[in-house]
């Protein structure tokens, strides 16, 4: 498995929102079109804000917390006709449990709990080079 990173959340010109995964070289780029809540949910613990209400992730998180549960890490592990999938994967004491999740949720909790994203080796041939991708001089906050 390759481990990536969240290099940024984007505004597309035709108003979608992507997250831009990384691995750690920052040679390869997996884009991964999310909704503009998802993408709020993913941009806020990017920017170190904070919500003076617990959003739906940051619920997540605490309730993972009451339970004794530790996200292990994230993988985003499929894709099927464009839409990629991702597992969570959880430790209570001694029982793991694997989750099915969109990787814009799977991302957005991840972030929340310093865990680790991992992609399937197999989704490298959706990934782009980094001399394919082109930042704006102009970030926005989303």
């Amino acid at each position: 498995m390759l481990e990536m990173k969240v290099k940024t959340v984007a505004l597309i010109k035709d108003g979608s929102f992507s997250v831009l995964l990384t691995d750690k070289e920052e040679k390869n780029f997996l884009p991964i079109m999310v909704g503009p809540f998802e993408a709020q949910a993913i941009a806020l613990p990017l920017q170190g804000k904070a919500v003076p209400r617990p959003m739906t992730h940051d619920l997540l998180r605490s309730i993972c917390e009451e339970l004794s549960a530790q996200v292990e890490k994230v993988v985003i592990c499929d894709i099927t006709d464009g839409t990629f999938y991702a597992e969570l994967f959880l430790k209570q004491g001694e029982k793991e449990l694997i989750i099915d999740s969109r990787p814009s949720d799977a991302i957005a909790l991840a972030l929340r709990c310093e865990a680790p994203i991992y992609m399937g080796p197999h989704l490298i041939e959706f990934t782009y080079d980094s001399e394919d991708i082109i930042f704006s001089e102009r970030p926005d906050e989303i």
